[in-house]
């Protein structure tokens, strides 16, 4: 089966980002967290360094899923077919 290509939107949203903190949910309950180093085409896929694996939790009471546990992981790639969001994160300025 030959696989699907993104469109090149895609892929220049996500090089506009690199170098910034990155969230990338894999299915509703799991997902990475790290530093969002390169975009690959073919496979179409991201890097991420200083990756940590996170399990989010939501509940009745707290319907927004939230991070119930980290897991270090150094540099991992994530195929963009397995990805459901991407979320990236802005570090927040301490006072």
């Amino acid at each position: 089966m030959p696989e699907q290509r993104l469109p090149q939107t895609v892929f220049h949203m996500l090089e506009k980002n690199i170098g910034k903190k990155t969230r990338v949910i894999l299915d509703p309950s799991y997902g990475f967290e790290g530093t969002l180093v390169a975009v690959t085409q073919e496979p179409s896929g991201i890097w991420l360094s200083d990756a940590e694996a996170i399990v989010l939790r939501a509940t009745i009471a707290q319907p927004i899923p939230q991070i119930a546990s980290r897991e270090e992981r150094s540099e991992i790639f994530l195929h963009l077919n397995s990805v459901q969001r991407i979320e990236m994160l802005h570090e927040e300025k301490r006072v």
